[in-house]
C-alpha cells in the first residue's frame, strides 16, 4: 500500500471513529443490555413467562371484556405480541362507522394482561428493559432526529470498519497475537485496539450494516419511491406486503355469532409448531369482518418460515392462505434475516451471551480508539494548549461513555424498589443521574479516577440488584431457579457474574504512576 493510500484510510479510519465513538458507545452498551430486554421486563415486574413469542390469549374473552370498554363495532384491531412478556400489544383503529359517536371514532394503543384482561397505557407499561432498548437507537431523541442519528453512526462506523481493516490487512494476523501490556501507553491501546478490534469484527460488520438499514432505510428507499412508484409510498408498501388487505366495511351487523379462538386454533392447526404472532381484525362485528391470523415457525425448524391464513368469520371460510413452508420468498428471507441477525433471537440464551461479550468488547475498541488518538496528540512537540483541549476531549468522552455501567446497575436496583416507576421518574432517575456522574467526572479531571470509580461503583452496585431482587420480592436467585423462574433467575445471576467480572478487572488495573499523572 502506498502512503497516499495508507495516509487516506488512517484518517478516514481516526476522523470517523472520533467523530462518533460516543454515541456508537451508547448505542453498543444500551444494544448490548437489549439482548436482554425481555428478561428485565420480567424481572422488573416479578414475572415470568415461556420463552415464546407466539401469543397466549383468550381472544373471545379478551374482546369480550374490551367491546364493554371502547364498543368495538366498525374497527380494526390488531393484537401483537412485540416482546416475550405477560401483556400483548392491542391496537385499535376509530371505528368505520359514520354514525358512531366521535369518542368510538379515536384510535388507541394500549397493553392487555394476557390473563386479567387489565389494560395499561405505553407510558405505564414503560420498564427499564424498554428504556435500553429504544436508548440503543436514540429514540429518546425526538423522531425523526434520533433515528438518523443513530444510522448514520453505524454508516460511519462501517467506514470505520472498512478503513481499519485495509489499514492492518498485511499484518492483519500478526498483529492479531500481539499483545504488550509492559511497553509504552500507545503501545498497549494500540494492541488491545487492534486484536480485540479483529475479534468483534464480523459482530461488529453485521450491527453496522443492519443497524444502518433499519434506522436510514426510509431514506434509502425515498429515491425509489419517486422514480419507481411516482411518489406512491402505498405502492410500495404493499408490494413488499408490509400492509394488509383491507376489507370493505359494510355497515351491516353481523347476526350470526362468531368464535375467534376456534378460527385461531383452526389456522395453527394448519401446521405443525405453528406459532400464532399476530391476529389483525378487520370490519369486527360487520357482516364483511375478517381475521388474519400471522405466524412462524420456530427458527430452530425453518429460519424463516412465515405464514399467513385469512378467514371470513361470517361463514368461516378461508380466504387466502401462505404456507410458512413452502411460500416464503426472497422478499420473506431478505426481511427476516436483517431483523434476527440483529437482535440474535434464534440462537437461545447461548447467543445472546457471547453477543453481549461481543457488544462490550466492541465498547472497548471505542475506548481503546480515542485513548489512542489522545496518546499521539500528548507528544511535546504539540502546543500545549492544543494538548489540552485534547485531553479536555476525551475527559467528556470518557465521562459520558464509563458513568453509563453505574447508572445502569443503579437502574436496575431503582426500578425494583420503586416499581413500578413511571416513564417520566424513569427517566429522573437514569439520565439526570447520567448527567450528574458525567459532570462530576468532567470537573474531577482525572480519567484514571473515572475508570477505576465506575468500574468499582458499578461491581458494587451489580452484586446489590440480586440482594435487592430478593429482599423486595422474596425471589432469591436459588429460589426462582427452583420455582423455574428461568428470566428473573438469568437476571440476578448474570448481574453477579458481570460485577464479579467487572471488580476482576479493577483488581488487576495497576497503572504506571507516570501514565496516570500523564492521562490526568
Amino acid at each position: 500500500m502506498n502512503n497516499r493510500h495508507y495516509n487516506i484510510y488512517f484518517h478516514t479510519h481516526t476522523v470517523s471513529g472520533i467523530v462518533i465513538s460516543v454515541v456508537l458507545f451508547v448505542i453498543f452498551f444500551a444494544g448490548s443490555f437489549s439482548f436482554f430486554r425481555d428478561e428485565i421486563i420480567n424481572w422488573e415486574r416479578s414475572e415470568s413467562t415461556a420463552v415464546t413469542r407466539e401469543i397466549k390469549l383468550d381472544y373471545n374473552s379478551a374482546l369480550e371484556n374490551l367491546d364493554k370498554k371502547h364498543v368495538l363495532h366498525g374497527r380494526n384491531i390488531t393484537i401483537s405480541k412485540p416482546s416475550i412478556q405477560n401483556r400483548v400489544a392491542v391496537y385499535m383503529e376509530g371505528t368505520k362507522d359514520t354514525l358512531a359517536p366521535a369518542k368510538q371514532k379515536e384510535g388507541s394503543f394500549f397493553y392487555l394482561d394476557n390473563k386479567t384482561f387489565k389494560p395499561y397505557t405505553y407510558e405505564e407499561s414503560y420498564s427499564l428493559g424498554e428504556l435500553l432498548y429504544r436508548l440503543h437507537f436514540l429514540a429518546q431523541i425526538p423522531y425523526p432526529t434520533g433515528y438518523y442519528l443513530a444510522g448514520f453512526t453505524a454508516l460511519f462506523f462501517l467506514f470505520a470498519i472498512i478503513t481499519g481493516v485495509l489499514l492492518h490487512w498485511k499484518k492483519i494476523v500478526s498483529n492479531f497475537y500481539v499483545f504488550r501490556p509492559k511497553e509504552k501507553l500507545k503501545t498497549l491501546w494500540t494492541d488491545a485496539h487492534t486484536a480485540l478490534g479483529m475479534i468483534g469484527l464480523p459482530f461488529q460488520f453485521v450491527y453496522a450494516v443492519t443497524g444502518a438499514f433499519f434506522m436510514i432505510k426510509l431514506l434509502i428507499v425515498a429515491p425509489a419511491v419517486m422514480a419507481l412508484y411516482k411518489g406512491d409510498q402505498d405502492k410500495l408498501y404493499k408490494e413488499l406486503e408490509y400492509t394488509d388487505t383491507d376489507y370493505k366495511f359494510e355497515n351491516k351487523k353481523l347476526a350470526n355469532p362468531f368464535n375467534i379462538n376456534e378460527l385461531v386454533a383452526k389456522a395453527k392447526s394448519n401446521w405443525t409448531d405453528f406459532e400464532i404472532t399476530r391476529v389483525i381484525i378487520q370490519n369486527y362485528g360487520d357482516i364483511n369482518m375478517h381475521l388474519l391470523i400471522e405466524g412462524e415457525l420456530p427458527s430452530q425448524k425453518k429460519f424463516t418460515g412465515i405464514g399467513k391464513v385469512i378467514y371470513r368469520v361470517s361463514d368461516g371460510k378461508e380466504i387466502a392462505k401462505k404456507d410458512p413452508i413452502t411460500q416464503n420468498g426472497y422478499l420473506d428471507v431478505v426481511k427476516n434475516v436483517l431483523y434476527r441477525i440483529h437482535f440474535g433471537d434464534y440462537g437461545g440464551y447461548a447467543l445472546r451471551i457471547v453477543s453481549f461479550i461481543l457488544g462490550i468488547i466492541s465498547c472497548f475498541v471505542i475506548i481503546s480508539g480515542v485513548m489512542i488518538w489522545l496518546v499521539a496528540r500528548q507528544k511535546n512537540n504539540i502546543p500545549e494548549k492544543k494538548r489540552r483541549f485534547n485531553a479536555a476531549v476525551v475527559r467528556i468522552y470518557l465521562a459520558i461513555c464509563l458513568s453509563m455501567y453505574p447508572i445502569t446497575a443503579l437502574a436496575f436496583i431503582g426500578s425494583k424498589l420503586f416499581y413500578p416507576l413511571s416513564q417520566s421518574n424513569l427517566y429522573i432517575l437514569y439520565f439526570g443521574g447520567w448527567l450528574l456522574l458525567t459532570i462530576f467526572f468532567i470537573i474531577k479531571k482525572n480519567d484514571a479516577f473515572t475508570n477505576k470509580f465506575c468500574l468499582i461503583s458499578g461491581s458494587i452496585l451489580g452484586f446489590f440488584i440480586p440482594i435487592t431482587n430478593g429482599i423486595v420480592t422474596g425471589n432469591w436467585f436459588w429460589n426462582s431457579f427452583m420455582q423455574h423462574k428461568i428470566q428473573i433467575f438469568f437476571i440476578d445471576v448474570f448481574w453477579i457474574f458481570l460485577a464479579a467480572t467487572s471488580l476482576y478487572v479493577v483488581y488487576h488495573l495497576k497503572p504506571k504512576k507516570a501514565v496516570s499523572e500523564k492521562l490526568a
